[in-house]
């Protein structure tokens, strides 16, 4: 099956009320799932260590506060490109070839800023917004999951 005629499939699937779609085509088959139901990971929490330090300073406990809301408006503000998929993040598009994009540069709505492999697909994710790449949120090569910020362009 040829790449045009998937593409078509795939644009078909997502335009229409249909959640899966399998077509046979000689010894090829292809199943495109819309939405498939989240893998059951397991959750994973991380606990503060603010209780056990709150008690024993009790009145130093408001010093350490300003600096960290002084922190919290430090961090790049701007519109957030996440994730539409849940799969492995790639800067750039072969394993040694130059980023996509890199910290500072300035993008185009619809430039491609990174690739999702997804079921061994490679993904590429378009930046929706003009502006210059403020943040890059993820290293290259790891996990991302499903509406998780990957970019702030500002």
């Amino acid at each position: 099956m040829d790449l045009r005629k998937l593409k078509t499939l795939i644009d078909l699937v997502a335009e229409s009320g249909v959640s899966e779609l399998e077509v046979t085509e000689g010894e090829d088959k292809v199943r495109i799932v819309k939405n498939p139901a989240p893998i059951a990971a397991p959750a994973q929490q991380i606990y503060a260590p603010a209780p056990a330090a709150a008690p024993a300073a009790p009145a130093p406990a408001a010093a350490p506060t300003a600096p960290a809301e002084a922190a919290a408006p430090a961090a790049p503000t701007g519109h957030a490109v996440k994730s539409p998929m849940v799969g492995t993040f790639y800067r750039s598009p072969t394993p040694g070839a130059d980023a996509f994009v890199k910290i500072g540069d300035t993008v185009k709505e619809g430039q491609t800023l990174c690739i999702i492999e997804a079921m061994k697909l490679l993904n590429e994710i378009e930046s929706d917004k003009s502006g210059v790449v403020k943040e890059i949120l993820c290293e290259n090569g790891q996990g991302v999951e499903f509406g998780q910020a990957l970019f702030i362009i500002g």
